[in-house]
């Protein structure tokens, strides 16, 4: 299905960025493991990616560092010729009311969030204009679209993804280049386990499904994204919330 592509997927040591990684590589994509501050996971991720018959390596990049981007970026096209699938990931939560919020926090989560998927989509444009074609995969959030208290920063990152989103479509849409973002729900990762039972049953309410989602759900959802199937797809924003959003 994916035979003979390059993947870059950021933020790809753990949670959905891991299990987005590994479901890459069993459609037949050769991946790289993008990280920043968690190397041992990120190789552990390329040692499954492995072990399963896949290919995979890995690559420490702070996506938020706009020259870093660039430099990864041209590093790997030098490498392996091209990369035909971007799939951004990588993100953080700094939560807090807004009165309470810090700027520090308030910038941060812009940085790595928004601003990371800018970096490497800046970059990465002009190599698939010359391929004529590749796929964008941007991952948001269902609180990009309905918000959520105590969450400003996360929010408004999540909800500017949407917005870059669209307008890449439009820019890159005559080259054969598709962009388009998943908006997961509650999904079970490291992020969501250390929520208590109580917020944990509240969010349950607000599902209509009743449940949590899995990670692999949400790269199934990528993985389509990224396949011939879906080459008329494009500037859309696919929901994966178990119908949390609606």
């Amino acid at each position: 299905m994916l035979n003979g592509k390059v993947a870059l997927v950021t933020g790809a040591a753990r949670g959905i960025g891991r299990e987005i990684a590994l479901t890459l590589a069993e459609k037949g994509a050769f991946v790289i493991v993008n990280y920043n501050g968690s190397k041992e996971k990120a190789q552990m991720t390329v040692d499954e990616i492995k072990a399963a018959g896949g290919s995979a390596v890995s690559y420490g990049c702070n996506v938020a560092d706009f020259t870093a981007c660039g430099e990864m970026i041209a590093s790997l096209v030098k490498e392996y010729g091209h990369i035909d699938i971007l799939v951004n990931n990588a993100g953080i939560t700094r939560d807090n009311l807004l009165m309470k919020m810090s700027e520090e926090d308030f910038d941060k989560v812009i940085d790595v969030n928004l601003k990371g998927c800018f970096n490497t989509m800046k970059h990465l444009s002009r190599q698939l204009l010359k391929q004529k074609g590749g796929k964008i995969i941007n991952i948001s959030s269902v609180t990009g679209v309905m918000g959520n208290a105590g969450q400003a920063n996360y929010c408004a990152s999540k909800a500017g993804i949407i917005g870059l989103t669209k307008s890449a479509a439009r820019e890159l849409g005559s080259r054969g280049i598709t962009v388009n973002a998943v908006a997961p729900g509650f999904i079970e990762t490291e992020m969501t386990e250390v929520l208590s039972d109580t917020v944990r049953e509240a969010m349950k309410e607000q599902i209509l499904l009743k449940r949590t989602g899995t990670a692999r759900e949400v790269a199934g959802v990528v993985a389509f994204l990224a396949s011939k199937e879906a080459d008329y797809i494009t500037g859309q924003v696919i929901s994966v919330d178990g119908g949390m959003a609606v």
